[in-house]
């Protein structure tokens, strides 16, 4: 029988075939609801998968764990998209990709998202925004890093909590400001800021809000979230492009930056070390970024053995 036919023929009775089993099991036999589970499972196909970087891939050493990146090789040999989605600027993660052998990526939370060389969305924030939170900063002590698409910007560079960022984050193209990059900003992220102060940007932009880093001895620094510019957004623009729908899509991530990425995905997880305020935006919840975090989760879905 032609190979197309056969799928046609699977694909038309295998729901049938489920909803017969469920509405058996429930009236008339004793039937293994695991066993009906596995059939869902075989009959959904992923197609696209995101990754967060710092604190779910890299742990706390900046190292990958090899379960990771077998799992990441075992989608790929599937012929699932693998796509690194980051708050990190694109230019300063080039050694990772080649790592992990991944050519598409969403960078600055959502601003810019390319596709094996092609771009699919870029989106530089307003130069007014980014000039309001530039006297906002001033005002109250605070410093930024402002990214391009091929530089980063800083306020201050001699400042020791400036130093403590780019050597955690392992920054090499870092400048200090000049107002001739103020139009061609895609990220922004804050310094020195107590936990109440969030707000004093969040009021004078309604459309933005900041996110907390989700590393140890930088919980002082957020990240700038726009409300139509964002990891959720961008993959929306991926998925219309390579024709792909949510429920086909997975996401794994750490931090609040990663919240509407979660939510956006048919099969969001959460790392067991994210941020408390995360897990609500998840449909899972995995395992430590120290523990096999992507692995299990990819599991979870039988996608690895």
């Amino acid at each position: 029988m032609n190979s197309k036919i056969v799928l046609a023929f699977t694909g038309s009775v295998l729901p049938i075939y489920l909803f017969l089993l469920k509405t058996l099991s429930r009236y008339l036999l004793p039937i293994n609801c695991d066993k009906i589970k596995t059939l869902e499972k075989i009959m959904t196909h992923y197609k696209i998968l995101f990754l967060d970087i710092d604190g779910t891939i890299l742990r706390p050493d900046n190292t990958i764990e090899d379960s990771t990146k077998l799992a990441i090789n075992e989608l790929k040999q599937k012929g699932i998209e693998v796509f690194l989605a980051t708050g990190r600027p694109l230019h300063e993660i080039a050694h990772l990709a080649l790592e992990l052998n991944i050519q598409s990526f969403i960078g600055y939370n959502g601003a810019y998202a390319i596709h094996k060389g092609q771009d699919i969305f870029k989106a530089p924030m307003d130069s007014s925004t980014v000039e309001n939170f530039l006297e906002i900063a001033k005002d109250n002590e605070h410093k930024l890093v402002m990214y391009t698409h091929e530089k980063n910007i800083f306020t201050e560079l001699e400042s020791s909590i400036v130093k403590e960022f780019i050597q955690a984050f392992h920054m090499k193209k870092n400048e200090q400001f000049s107002q001739d990059d103020i139009d061609k900003i895609l990220g922004i992220t804050l310094f020195n800021l107590s936990e109440n102060e969030p707000a004093l940007y969040e009021k004078a932009e309604p459309s933005i809000h900041l996110a907390q880093v989700n590393v140890d001895g930088l919980r002082h620094c957020y990240d700038v979230i726009r409300d139509q510019v964002n990891k959720g957004i961008a993959i929306q623009h991926v998925l219309e492009h390579l024709n792909i729908s949510r429920s086909e899509s997975i996401a794994f991530g750490d931090g609040m930056n990663d919240k509407e990425m979660l939510s956006y995905v048919g099969e969001g997880f959460a790392m067991g070390n994210g941020h408390p305020d995360l897990f609500q935006y998840a449909k899972h919840k995995t395992t430590k970024v120290t523990d096999s975090g992507i692995y299990n989760g990819l599991k979870s879905l039988g996608l690895v053995e």
